[in-house]
């Protein structure tokens, strides 16, 4: 009776390929530990018809709060203009604008 141990030395060698690839991205995780992305993203847009409802200003308020500072950020498309809500509220909080 003999027994066959290749498959075992097989096994170690995947189990060590494995282990190896786990400790290269807990170490990649661990490097960015704390620091959160500098790279944001803003995913929901609102109609300009909309903004009003979300930034909580009556409708003559927010005409001219966009007459005035035309450089909001915003996308239009196919004639409707969009705002990225986070950005906008970035934005509208930031000291840049009261200047």
């Amino acid at each position: 009776m003999e027994i066959e141990i290749s498959g075992l030395g097989f096994g170690f060698v995947v189990l060590a390929i494995g282990l190896a690839v786990m400790g290269y991205f807990i170490g990649k995780g661990l490097q960015n530990f704390g620091r959160p992305e500098a790279n944001k993203e803003y995913h929901t847009f609102i109609r300009e018809s909309d903004l009003e409802f979300y930034v909580n200003l009556d409708k003559e308020e927010l005409e001219e709060l966009l007459s005035k500072y035309p450089d909001a950020p915003k996308v239009e498309l196919n004639g409707t203009t969009y705002y990225p809500y986070a950005q906008f509220l970035e934005w509208i909080s930031s000291k840049e604008m009261y200047r």
